[in-house]
């Protein structure tokens, strides 16, 4: 069951779900979503003399990635055929009876932005801020500018609490993330990590 502005209302007040700083309710909260902001922080892979990226190589992280931070006031450049990490202004908490995705805005997608590839789905016990996948599929460049209402996150209810949360009992990657985070896929099982 999705929940709806008056649910969405009803579990903040209650506090098991948060999402933080939520400046202004009235505009952030959808009929049955949550608008969450635009960050600051930008994770720019870099294309000059990399011949491609090995997911299991840690050092080469640092060798494709460059972070950018926009000045207050200030805007990022989504150019077309780009993909960047960015990352949401808010803090998102998800109790464990819940699971988030997180959608576009339609008024961006009608500019081509898109703002998950395919990581747009938050797990029960997740804490942190999202890390958003940015690509502009149009023809002309995009401006961004941090406090926009970038996404938006869909909570769904579960038929019974996951027994597993996300979270450090689990070893998960990205628990309690203050920014974009780049892959850290070298961690999983198949290239030698605990998961």
């Amino acid at each position: 069951m999705i929940l709806s502005d008056a649910d969405l209302l009803d579990r903040l007040e209650a506090g098991d779900l948060v999402v933080e700083p939520l400046d202004d309710p009235d505009l952030q909260i959808q009929p049955a979503s949550i608008d969450v902001r635009l960050g600051r922080e930008f994770l720019e892979f870099q294309r000059a003399n990399i011949p491609c990226i090995h997911p299991n190589d840690e050092t080469e992280v640092d060798d494709y990635v460059t972070e950018t931070v926009v000045e207050e006031e200030g805007e990022f450049i989504l150019h077309p055929g780009d993909f960047v990490l960015g990352t949401t202004h808010e803090r998102v908490e998800v109790p464990d009876d819940l699971v988030a995705q997180v959608e576009g805005r339609s008024s961006l997608g009608r500019l081509a932005v898109v703002v998950h590839a395919t990581a747009g789905f938050i797990d029960p016990g997740f804490r942190g801020k999202i890390t958003l996948e940015l690509s502009n599929l149009g023809t002309a460049p995009v401006a961004l500018s941090p406090g926009m209402r970038i996404s938006q996150l869909v909570f769904t209810e579960l038929t019974s609490r996951a027994d597993r949360p996300y979270g450090s009992a689990r070893g998960s990657k990205y628990q309690d993330q203050g920014g974009p985070q780049a892959s850290r896929i070298r961690g999983d099982r198949e290239f030698g990590g605990e998961q």
